[in-house]
Order: structure tokens, then C-alpha cells, then sequence
């Protein structure tokens, strides 16, 4: 049965869990929910640095889809957490196929929003034979002009009070490179600095991922900044510090790589974390795909219309 409004499906808790071990001293945590017989689907987190949470089993029906859900390296319960050694997008590119061995899949459906989308498409063009169907949110492709628009000039002028929080912590020398200035603070050896840098670098994006904001934080002190929130931060910033070790373009260079792949991309209109352009060039750029804007929409999974149109997608391909 789905929830109220055709939303998401009812809790469930796994039928199955573990650790995997995939060297470099990393330990991936993997969960199976739904039906052990239905129809393989990966589900990938965003961030990077974030972890998966119950309500990511939500989006599926329970009674036909076997969903996997895993941390990647240093995130949520892998071990050990924050972890920037040996954390790459290639590492949790290799990092799935090691669970699909691991679980016996033959081939699956490849479902990720923002962060998860980037590592989606990196998965999908690095083993297009392993992927059945995609389904993308709020389409991020690491292009240098997306992530100049986050963290250098863009959003900073629709959000000009939280992105002056954002900078607080740096000193005057950092704020011409803030994730540059982040990343010494990020990897100092006193938590204090981390905490701090930790909240002020994770309240700039909760303070602009949604159209309905409840966040009440900003930034500023270490009240808040959990050993969890230190993590998040340290490892997101770190993939960014390094491009993501993509080159410059090529996620949506290489979308015909995915040709034989059908797709849905669901992008909030007004989405200040990843505007819709890049959604529009993937669309363009990969022939199997359809692009639906929901124009009432900012980044956020959870906003109704963005909701309706990904639980719709994953009803579609479960048949």
C-alpha cells in the first residue's frame, strides 16, 4: 500500500545487513529491504558524505523490488567515519561492483539524486552492461562552472545573509577559494576548528536545499557539530577540493555511453544546489533519457512534486 497522496511507501526495516570490507582499511555498510526475489535496485546517497536513512527504502515498493542501500567509504556506519584516505569517486565506483559480486546481481536499476546522481552516472558510463534502468534527481555532473556557482558566486547572491555565515569561519586570505580555505580547516588537528568549520560548511547547504526551509542553524560555533556532521563535511569538501577526480566535462561528455539505458531525470526548477541546466544538458547529451521539471520544486527529494514524479518512475520500471 503507498502512503497518503501517493507518496512514499511504508516503513520497512532490512531483511538482511552487513559489512563489507573493500580494502584501504574502509568497511562498507549494505542493507537488503523489500523482496529477496524482486527486481535489483542500488540506491546512492548524496553528499558526498551523507549516508542513507530509512526513508530512502521509501521509494520503492516493498513487495517488488529487492533494494540494496550501503554507505559509502567513511559515511554513516562504514567505518571508520570521515575517513579521506582512499575515498574517491573512483574507489565507490569499484566500491559497487564489489557489492553486485557480493550479492549476486547480475544487473540492477541505478537510482541517485544530487551526489548520487554524479556517482550514478560515473557507475553507469564505467559499466553500462551492469545497469538496467537510471533514475536521477537534482543532476549534479561536477563541471567547474557548477561548482563555482555553489561555493564561488551564484547562490551566494540569492542567499547573500547565509552565505555570509558561510564565510565567518575563513580568514580574509581564504574567501577568494572558500573550499580551499574549508579544506584547511576541515583537516586541522583540533576538533574545535573542525566543528566549527563542520557547521558553518553543512548550514549553507541545508540553509538553501529546499523551498520549504525548517533548518534553523548557520553556522558560527561548535554547538551542534557532531562527530557525524564532522565527517560529512570533512569528506564532501574533500571530493570537491579535488574536482571529483572527473575531468572537466566528462560525465556529460560520455552520456551516450548510456544509450541503451532508459532514464528519468526529476529537477526542481527552482533548485539553487544544482540548477536545472545541468539536468537540461545530460537530457540533451543522452539519447534514452526523459526530463521532467517540476517547477514548484527546489532541491530537496522530498518536495511533493519532485516525490510524486520519482515514485512514479520507480512504479514504471518495477514493471
Amino acid at each position: 500500500m503507498r502512503g497518503e497522496g501517493g507518496g512514499l511507501y511504508p516503513s520497512i526495516e532490512p531483511y538482511l545487513s552487513g559489512h563489507l570490507d573493500v580494502g584501504n582499511g574502509h568497511s562498507l555498510y549494505w542493507e537488503l529491504c523489500g523482496n529477496p526475489d524482486g527486481k535489483p535496485v542500488v540506491f546512492l546517497h548524496g553528499g558526498p558524505g551523507s549516508g542513507c536513512g530509512p526513508v530512502h527504502r521509501r521509494l520503492f515498493d516493498p513487495a517488488r523490488y529487492r533494494i540494496l542501500l550501503f554507505d559509502q567509504r567513511g559515511c554513516g556506519r562504514s567505518t571508520p567515519s570521515g575517513l579521506l584516505d582512499s575515498n574517491t569517486t573512483w574507489h565507490l565506483v569499484a566500491d559497487i561492483e564489489r557489492l553486485r559480486e557480493h550479492l549476486d546481481v547480475e544487473r540492477w536499476m541505478v537510482f541517485g539524486g544530487s551526489w548520487g546522481a554524479t556517482l550514478g552516472l560515473a557507475y553507469a558510463q564505467t559499466h553500462p552492461e551492469r545497469v538496467t534502468e537510471m533514475v536521477l534527481r537534482g543532476v549534479f555532473a561536477g563541471r567547474r562552472a557548477e561548482l563555482d556557482w555553489f561555493y564561488r558566486e551564484g547562490a551566494s547572491r540569492l542567499f547573500p545573509e547565509e552565505w555570509r555565515r558561510f564565510l565567518a569561519p575563513l580568514p580574509p586570505a581564504g574567501l577568494a577559494d572558500p573550499v580551499a580555505a574549508y579544506r584547511r580547516l576541515l583537516t586541522d588537528e583540533d576538533r574545535a576548528v573542525r566543528a566549527r568549520a563542520a557547521r558553518a560548511w553543512t548550514g549553507w547547504e541545508a540553509q538553501t536545499v529546499s523551498m520549504r526551509r525548517a533548518y534553523g542553524g548557520g553556522g558560527g560555533g561548535d554547538e551542534g557539530a557532531s562527530d557525524a556532521t564532522i565527517a560529512f563535511a570533512r569528506i564532501e569538501n574533500h571530493y570537491f577540493f579535488h574536482n571529483l577526480w572527473l575531468r572537466e566535462g566528462q560525465l556529460i561528455r560520455e552520456a551516450g555511453t548510456m544509450a541503451d539505458i532508459p532514464g528519468v531525470i526529476v529537477q526542481g526548477r527552482y533548485d539553487v544546489v544544482t540548477p536545472p541546466v545541468t539536468a537540461w544538458d545530460l537530457h540533451h547529451a543522452w539519447p534514452g533519457s526523459q526530463l521532467s521539471i517540476v517547477e514548484d520544486a527546489g532541491h530537496a527529494f522530498s518536495e511533493p512534486g519532485t516525490l510524486k514524479l520519482l515514485i512514479e518512475a520507480t512504479d514504471r520500471f518495477a514493471r
